[in-house]
């Protein structure tokens, strides 16, 4: 059955209620009434009646953002494709040519917040491409016709969307910038690192002492606001955000839990060793292993600051790809152990169908939402370990096949 849209639904709810309709478009006239009746919200958290119409006025559905909005991709690229595009060697060299020519900028910004210039330089490429997806107008559109769309039109993201709204007039209420000038992604997601209205709120700084906070078109700004937001959200000055290891043979992976940190000294006596010889600087430091494409690919021992990295963005392949993207602009190496690239990574559909399989034979997966998170990755290794299988806990087509048999 095809979906009903939106505005669809709400013409008919109107309609049985009793509400009449003039000559204007039922999705024109219904969305205006919508952004009109945020007003009150807007008042209350102190945006002017002049801010709010100058911001709201005229505007209609952006049926673009509906569009990206309903988008739920099927198939995930594998954590080694998404990498390959994160670090790639243009965006390594990029990410080194702006470190020089930004020095200045990124000494002040890391003496002031202790986080490394280079992870900084990562976000900004993971965000934006360093800035070029900025002027791409396929991506990039109005922040307040994309909220209010999403507020108005979008049942499941209407709550997102109305917070967002109103603190994005909140921003435009202070004068950091204008309605024309503050564009951003279908979600609200805006400037050179791709801040939503509500963190912007909370974290965005006037670096450059100008009077406004403006990570759309002041670099310093946005760059120190994405350090103020790290260094907010835990991240530890002086220390890096996780190492490649090697393991033992035998090794006992449910001590790969993602969430269990041992200090570094502790983990070697386990046999976990960084790879190539190398030593840990700091054994003291505490990390916990990840091993994102399980036994078959490369272990990770995580630092604090790797969770630090995830509040940007709750995604492994992404925190992966900051922090390597941040050592390679410094000049470090590529990864020593190889991805199974020759796996092919589930689909959401078949990571349902694992959970569903593995709870209905009593393994607890916490639940059957196609998310593969640390109480599905017990049970994949419960069932692996009681079914003679490495329990690495990580859901392969190879085990969805053999679950099915």
């Amino acid at each position: 059955m095809q979906m009903m849209r939106p505005v669809y639904v709400l013409a008919v709810l109107l309609g049985g209620i009793g509400l009449t309709v003039d000559s204007q478009p039922v999705e024109a006239r219904s969305f205006e009434a919508c952004v009109g009746g945020l007003w009150n919200d807007a008042r209350s958290a102190g945006v002017s009646r002049s801010t709010f119409n100058a911001a709201t006025g005229g505007i209609g559905p952006d049926q673009a953002v509906l569009k990206a909005a309903s988008r739920q991709p099927e198939f995930v690229k594998p954590i080694w494709d998404y990498l390959d595009g994160a670090v790639s060697s243009a965006r390594i060299s990029k990410g080194r040519e702006l470190s020089r020519q930004y020095g200045g900028i990124l000494d002040a910004i890391e003496g002031t917040y202790g986080v490394d210039r280079n992870v900084v330089l990562a976000i900004w490429g993971m965000e934006s491409s360093f800035g070029a997806v900025l002027n791409n107008k396929n991506i990039v559109r109005p922040v307040i016709r994309s909220l209010a769309t999403l507020a108005c039109l979008d049942e499941r993201r209407a709550k997102f969307g109305k917070t967002q709204l109103v603190a994005a007039l909140q921003i435009l209420e202070r004068g950091d910038t204008s309605p024309a000038r503050m564009t951003g992604s279908w979600a609200g997601a805006m400037g050179h690192t791709q801040f939503i209205p509500t963190t912007y709120n909370s974290y965005a700084v006037d670096f450059d002492g100008d009077g406004r906070r403006d990570i759309w078109t002041n670099v310093a700004d946005a760059l120190a606001s994405t350090a103020h937001y790290l260094r907010k959200s835990g991240y530890e000055p002086g220390k890096t955000w996780g190492y490649e290891v090697q393991l033992p043979q035998g090794f006992n992976y449910a001590l790969a839990d993602r969430k269990t940190f041992r200090t570094l000294r502790e983990w070697q006596r386990l046999g976990v060793n960084r790879v190539a010889g190398r030593e840990f600087p700091r054994p003291r430091d505490k990390a916990k292993l990840v091993l994102p494409a399980g036994a078959r690919g490369p272990a990770f021992l995580m630092l604090p600051n790797f969770d630090a990295i995830l509040k940007y963005n709750n995604s492994t392949s992404y925190a992966l790809g900051v922090g390597h993207l941040a050592d390679r602009i410094r000049g470090g190496s590529g990864f020593v152990q190889s991805w199974p690239r020759g796996d092919t990574p589930l689909t959401r559909s078949q990571r349902r169908e694992l959970q569903t399989i593995l709870t209905r034979r009593g393994f607890n997966t916490g639940g059957i939402d196609g998310k593969i998170g640390p109480m599905t990755q017990s049970a994949i290794r419960d069932y692996q370990a009681r079914s003679g299988l490495v329990a690495d806990g990580y859901a392969s087509l190879q085990l969805l096949q053999r679950l099915r048999q």
